[in-house]
């Protein structure tokens, strides 16, 4: 069946499997670069602890690097899909235009930041020398070399915006393998590479993301053919800017939100630098966990922006149960494996002296992990609906408002030693649950003022 033929008359069931499981490999794969960087790190042989440290504290960074990528590409997305099932060919190719122009603009910044401002960013966490000098080497190399997260994620959108997700999940597939394969060599010294440490595990990281971008871009310009390529498109136009930007800017609120989030959390843990570490190495893991709802995500925006573009109720309304069915049945599975293997986590990571904080911190954030799903999937209907309000409010409400109120006034107890650090988690569950109930009235309200009015 043809790409179009398929978002157009597939059953959106299956419609859904075919394009979510290469999105939730890609996104789960996403998630590998940070995992395996920590596994690798935490055992080398000599200042791991430090090293664990370090790559929590940069981690923010990274993943506010990945939030502005992944949401222009969002936006891009929505648009483009909508725009082609329309059948405007013409805007569509000025829209795949104008994010590659976006993405020059991104880099611009990072390479800035990787440039004059890691040292400030690191030491605001930690006062330890051998963890800042560690923390600004990885980041300085991720910022620098931070083209190939970039459109890497800009070219991924575009192809799940064709219904092409199977080649964006092939080159996910070849960066992770190239990290894996040159982790340990760069890492540790193997063979004519000498021994890196920490540096090795940052090059491994955007090598790998450099090669994934550069696949995805032959896929882009030799497999969409539903609109022209060319620099021509890449011109400026402040309208379509706009229109990404007012579908993509919540998402890219709440990616960044997330790394606010961790950022102030590392400060609440200062107190205890094992506890801090032992957050950023199960962040890691719930990121995995999660990435999978951002997956299905991914799959749930273009099916139902298109069927919205065509103006079709039931395909909407199915795009809403199945996207919600799917993603409960992961989050499931992901409780499962986090709550009966989270010493087996421990022992990849090498957690030394924060084992114990890991633990106690995975067996109780994961428990939230349903209701975090569940609100993940709401934001994908809202931003295909154009509901980029109630996405914003939610992203809010579960990274800012709620959270980290919660978890300050949490820690006051457990600086006092009045509680232990495993009070400060509970503040995830608690923040995930009222969230969910308000994306639920959300929910009910833009489907009653955009999806029933349709005929």
């Amino acid at each position: 069946m043809a790409e179009s033929n398929k978002m157009k008359e597939m059953p959106v069931n299956k419609l859904m499997v075919q394009m979510g499981i290469p999105m939730i490999l890609s996104m789960a794969l996403q998630a590998v670069y940070n995992i395996v960087d920590s596994a690798f790190v935490g055992n080398m042989r000599v200042g791991s602890e430090a090293a664990l440290n370090a790559l929590t504290l940069v981690f923010p960074v990274q993943m506010l690097m990945v939030a502005v990528g992944i949401g222009t590409g969002v936006g891009t997305n929505a648009l483009l899909a909508r725009t082609l099932g329309q059948g405007n060919s013409k805007k569509a190719a000025k829209v795949a235009g104008n994010s590659l122009f976006l993405g020059v603009i991104i880099y611009v910044a990072c390479l800035l930041f990787g440039i004059f401002g890691v040292k400030a960013y690191i030491s605001s966490q930690t006062v330890d020398a051998e963890v800042l000098e560690m923390g600004v080497s990885y980041l300085r190399i991720c910022c620098v070399i931070s083209f190939g997260i970039i459109f890497f994620s800009l070219f991924e959108k575009l192809l799940q915006a064709t219904g092409r997700s199977l080649y964006s999940t092939i080159g996910q597939v070849v960066g992770a393998v190239v990290n894996i394969i040159l982790d340990p060599i760069m890492i540790y010294g193997i063979g004519p590479c000498p021994e890196m440490g920490v540096k090795g595990a940052a090059y491994a990281t955007v090598i790998g993301q450099v090669a994934s971008a550069v696949l995805l871009l032959i896929f882009h310009i030799k497999l969409n053919k539903e609109f022209e390529h060319g620099a021509k498109y890449m011109k400026p136009d402040g309208g379509i800017i706009k229109e990404i930007y007012t579908i993509g800017l919540p998402a890219i609120i709440a990616q960044a939100l997330m790394s606010i989030m961790v950022y102030v959390m590392n400060l609440i843990l200062k107190f205890n630098p094992s506890a801090q570490t032992a957050y950023g190495l199960f962040y890691k893991v719930q990121q995995f966990v999660l990435f999978l709802a951002f997956g299905l995500r991914d799959a749930i925006t273009p099916i139902i922006a298109f069927a919205y573009g065509m103006r079709s109720k039931k395909r909407i309304q199915d795009g809403i149960k199945y996207g919600l069915i799917y993603t409960v049945i992961l989050m499931i599975l992901g409780i499962v494996i986090t709550e009966i293997f989270p010493g087996e986590f421990a022992m990849l990571f090498n957690a030394g002296p924060s084992r114990e904080y890991f633990i106690g911190a995975m067996r109780i954030i994961s428990v939230s992990f349903l209701f975090a799903g569940i609100n993940i999937a709401y934001q994908g209907i809202y931003q295909a609906l154009n509901g980029g309000v109630e996405s914003l409010v939610i992203s809010l409400l579960r990274q800012l408002i709620i959270i980290l109120p919660l978890a300050g006034i949490f820690s006051v107890f457990a600086r006092n030693g009045q509680m232990t650090v495993s009070l400060i988690w509970w503040a995830f569950p608690i923040t995930e649950i009222i969230s969910c109930f308000v994306g639920y009235v959300f929910l009910k309200r833009i489907s009653k003022n955009k999806v029933d009015v349709l005929n």
